[in-house]
């Protein structure tokens, strides 16, 4: 069974790289085939036309996944979900795609900090080290961080003086210990994303 994953990062972002570790662990026997689109403005103009080959490729469903929050965030015109929403649905009807066909939007809120802050035990694990345990306060709503990326940087520079870059250490922090879906549900983003893999297949 072939699964489609639409980002809005590049080859080695961090969200295909999490997206794709955990759907592997979720959905163990299926083939990932993931698109990358660089960023939030090619997502939304070309994201129609992906998600339309990937289906005539073959995949069962199509998962569009993108972060609320926008690498550069702009002050004066905040990230809007709703109009983000349309632009894509207008964009897959554009390109044929009718709304009874296997093709799921994810937006992660705010970004994918948000289900790393989720698992505190595995932050905790990453950086502690055998002389010095690293404690991490639980985060009952990671999706209600405004900054996740910026808490993922401090809790770096405090435990070790260490650079956070998500591209190398967002995966490897989540893969370290077996993925604790209880934790990782907290996030309302991530449970919609869990949801939609699991659906793919079922589709009639």
């Amino acid at each position: 069974m072939k699964i489609g994953l639409i980002f809005e990062c590049g080859p080695q972002g961090a969200d295909k790289q999490v997206c794709e570790y955990l759907a592997s662990q979720l959905r163990s026997g299926a083939q990932l085939v993931s698109r990358t689109l660089d960023n939030k403005p090619n997502l939304i103009a070309e994201a129609g036309m992906v998600a339309a080959k990937l289906l005539a490729d073959g995949c069962v469903c199509v998962l569009i996944v993108w972060d609320l929050r926008p690498a550069w965030p702009d002050r004066k015109n905040k990230p809007c979900r709703y109009d983000e929403r349309q632009a894509l649905l207008q964009a897959l009807a554009q390109a044929g795609i009718t709304a009874t066909q296997p093709v799921y939007l994810v937006c992660i809120e705010q970004e994918l900090e948000s289900w790393v802050l989720a698992d505190e035990k595995c932050i905790s694990d990453f950086l502690s080290v055998a002389t010095h345990l690293y404690a991490v306060k639980k985060v009952s709503k990671p999706d209600r961080v405004k900054n996740p990326k910026s808490a993922m940087i401090d809790h770096f520079k405090t435990a070790r003086g260490w650079r956070y870059d998500d591209k190398v250490h967002a995966v490897k922090i989540l893969s370290k210990n077996p993925p604790n879906w209880r934790r990782l549900r907290r996030s309302v983003s991530f449970v919609r994303f869990e949801n939609k893999l699991m659906a793919c297949g079922t589709h009639t």
